[in-house]
Parts: C-alpha cells; sequence; structure tokens
C-alpha cells in the first residue's frame, strides 16, 4: 500500500505536469493557430491612415488598391461608390483607384496576385478584402498569406497605407449577433494587430438591421416592399442595398480615421509568423516546357482569352490527354493561374515522380468560363519537379451541375476536356 506522502508527491507531480501541458497548449494555440472569435466593432483605428490623409490633404493625387474577391470585383458596388465618395470628398486630389477583385478567390491567391496586380501601380492606400471567401478555411493559411500581403505592400514602399475590411454572408452573422468576428476575420485581426492596421467591418449595420426585422438577406427587392433586400444570394450584395449599407460603413470609419494622429513606424516589424508568404509570385506559366500540343491563346484567336483578358497577359491552352507542363523549382508552394468552365476537365499532377494527384477544373458553377487556381500540399524546402498532365477521365459535368440545380442544355460546349495554364504561384523561384 503507498503512503499518503507518496500519493501526495505523485498528485502534485500529475498536477504541475497537467498545468505545464495546459500553458503549453494555450501558448501554442496564442501564436500557431489564432482561432479565438474577436469582438465585432465597426472600426478599430490603430495606427491610422497617416500618409493617405497627408496625401489627400495636400491636394496630391493618390491611388487606392482594392484587393479582394467578388464583392469587392462588383461593378458599382462598395468599390466604385467609396471611390467616387473619395472623389467628392477629396476634389483637389485626383483619385484613381487599381480594381484587382478576382470572384471566387481568397487571401491565399491574392497574395500571388498583388505584385503584379496592385504594387506593379504604386498605390497610396491598399484596401483588403478576403474575409467572406477565408471564411471556413484553417487559420493558420489565412494567417501566413494576410501577413505574406503586408510585408509584401510595406517591403515595396513603406508609405504605403493599408486597411483591412470585412464583408459578410449570411452564415457568418449570428457569430456577429453574438457580438463576434467569424474566424476569418478574427484571425485577420492578429495580423492587424501585430502591424497596426486599421480595420473596417462594413457588415455589422446589415446585422443590426437584420435582428430589427428591417432587413432581409436573400430575395427579389419587389417581394419585400418596405424591407430592405441585401442580396440575391446570401453573398452578394445589391448595389443599392447591401454595398450602400458597406459604404456608408467605410465613410462612418473614415471620419474617424480622419481624427486618428498616430504615426506609422517606417521600419517592418519582425514577422508574426516567420513562414508567412511574403515572398509568393506569380510567374508566366511560359517559362513552365510544355509539350507540343500547348497552344498559346490570345483574345484575338479564342473566345475564352477573350472574355479573360483583364485576367491574362499570357494563357496556354491543351486539348488533349497526355499534353503535358513541367516545372522544376526551388522553394516549398507551387500552384497554377488557370481558367474553370464548360469545356474543362483535370489535371493529373505528379510531384517529385510521386503518385499523380488529380485537380479537376470543373465544378458546379462552369456554366461559364472563369479565372480560378489551386495550390498543392507545402513541400518541404528544395528542389521539385511537378508534372501537370492533362487527363484523359471524362467527368461526369451534369451530376456535378446538377448539384447546384444546373443543366446541361448544350452538350457540345461541355464536351471537351481543355486545361489551361496562365500563371505559376510560386514560393520560391523557377530553376
Amino acid at each position: 500500500m503507498q503512503s499518503t506522502d507518496y500519493r501526495f508527491a505523485m498528485l502534485k507531480t500529475a498536477s504541475f505536469y497537467a498545468l505545464l501541458l495546459k500553458l503549453l497548449c494555450l501558448a501554442w494555440v496564442s501564436t500557431a493557430q489564432p482561432d479565438t472569435l474577436v469582438s465585432a466593432k465597426e472600426c478599430r483605428p490603430r495606427g491610422g491612415l497617416p500618409n493617405f490623409f497627408e496625401t489627400v490633404k495636400a491636394g496630391q493625387p493618390v491611388k487606392i488598391g482594392y484587393l479582394g474577391g467578388s464583392i469587392t470585383e462588383a461593378i458599382g458596388g462598395w468599390r466604385d461608390q467609396s471611390l467616387k465618395w473619395f472623389q467628392q470628398q477629396y476634389p483637389k486630389s485626383r483619385i484613381e483607384q487599381i480594381a484587382a477583385g478576382v470572384g471566387g478567390t481568397g487571401s491565399d491567391l491574392g497574395v500571388f496576385r498583388l505584385k503584379d496586380q496592385v504594387l506593379a501601380n504604386n498605390p497610396d492606400l491598399v484596401f483588403v478584402e478576403f474575409a467572406v471567401n477565408d471564411n471556413g478555411k484553417k487559420p493558420r493559411p489565412i494567417a501566413v498569406a494576410m501577413e505574406g500581403i503586408v510585408r509584401q505592400i510595406w517591403r515595396a514602399n513603406p508609405q504605403t497605407d493599408i486597411c483591412f475590411v470585412y464583408t459578410l454572408s449570411a452564415p457568418m452573422a449570428p457569430t456577429l449577433a453574438k457580438g463576434y468576428f467569424p474566424l476569418s476575420a478574427s484571425v485577420m485581426e492578429t495580423i492587424a494587430d501585430h502591424y497596426d492596421i486599421p480595420s473596417i467591418h462594413m457588415g455589422l449595420e446589415v446585422v443590426q438591421l437584420v435582428e430589427k426585422g428591417e432587413l432581409i438577406f436573400s430575395g427579389k427587392p419587389d417581394d419585400y416592399p418596405g424591407k430592405l433586400v441585401f442580396s440575391a444570394d446570401n453573398v452578394h450584395p445589391y448595389p443599392q442595398t447591401g454595398h450602400r449599407l458597406y459604404t456608408e460603413a467605410l465613410i462612418r470609419a473614415f471620419g474617424v480615421l480622419a481624427k486618428t494622429t498616430t504615426l506609422r513606424k517606417p521600419q517592418l516589424k519582425e514577422p508574426l509568423y516567420p513562414d508567412n508568404w511574403e515572398n509568393a509570385q506569380m510567374v508566366s506559366a511560359e517559362q513552365a516546357t510544355r509539350s507540343p500540343g500547348w497552344q498559346v491563346i490570345t483574345p484575338a484567336t479564342d473566345s475564352v482569352a477573350r472574355k479573360l483578358a483583364n485576367r491574362f497577359t499570357f494563357l496556354l491552352k491543351a486539348a488533349n490527354p497526355g499534353e503535358q507542363l513541367k516545372v522544376r523549382f526551388r522553394g516549398t508552394h507551387f500552384g497554377i493561374y488557370d481558367v474553370m468552365g464548360p469545356g474543362c476537365g483535370q489535371y493529373r499532377v505528379i510531384i517529385d515522380g510521386k503518385e499523380p494527384v488529380l485537380f479537376p477544373r470543373f465544378d458546379g458553377f462552369c456554366t461559364y468560363y472563369r479565372s480560378n487556381y489551386f495550390l498543392l500540399p507545402p513541400l518541404p524546402g528544395g528542389i521539385h519537379t511537378i508534372e501537370l498532365i492533362v487527363d484523359s477521365q471524362t467527368l461526369d459535368k451534369a451530376a456535378i451541375l446538377k448539384q447546384r440545380n444546373q443543366i446541361i442544355t448544350d452538350p457540345a460546349q461541355y464536351a471537351p476536356k481543355n486545361c489551361y495554364a496562365g500563371q505559376l504561384l510560386i514560393i520560391g523561384e523557377v530553376l
């Protein structure tokens, strides 16, 4: 039988290790998994936008970059509405926009697009909007991409101001109604805190109006007389209602930011995540080694290239199964910025000679052609060989479309198994 002192000593030891384990877990969660929800607030000024306000007060020209998804891309939406407000508010400055919204994409593509599509145009202020498209992703990928965006911007020009803006979809509303940001925006707030970047949630009034019974999230405006109808699909706002509420929130926040006098230090802080994606870049697919069946297509020669002329300056197309792209690179991440649509098939991807992995380039939204992308799982640092092969398998496109209540009306349009490639997404360097 064990003595009382022995049992007491063991109990103390066990309690100590249990406490130690708990503290280690908490430390790991706080540093590696920023998944604690942040309290909801419309505007957190933090370090403000000192260079933007100094420039417009001096009447000098300003370029505003809008980096985001389809909510930012929308014609006549908060991007266009806010630009018009800025131009009216600061008439002495010539204020222009850099429109860099791409529907259906998140910060994990935004960090690759940033250099070519925003920074090459020398912005004075960059809005970053990915809360909706990033929601549902794990915290760390969001964090390393968002931190990469911040560090790329300030490496290019430390004087460029940055503002995180958050939008919402209907599934995010219950969390906001309880007084918390959803996970994606909460993760982004950890980056904003570290770098003293202001943030604006443009959808809090939307949730308040829902709670009051004054706003309907989804529907046709004519079906709800006397009420505001936010959107047709719970995500993409109508310009005259949902986007207007977003713009009004931004204007309110800028009233607060205009009074924020904190000056940001020009030096770049140590990274919160040492493996952040600040070295992400897009490299033309022209640099891949390709089999003879690949064609360079242009707006003058191809309808898909014409539709996506604002996305790609260089675009490859292969129609025959077995056609191959091969890339050797030194680094940790690889992906493709390409096309999805009715006539697309799938890639068979071989990484360093291992078993192939399939990447379909057709989904339930493929009733039209759009730019899209895929990223391979992270790779160990070093030299890698990636082979992308047009697969011969016939996808059941009718079944895929049926999941979204879509039907095939023109079978010939859906018969091809084409693959496209515009840009290589690289963290590292092509060899």
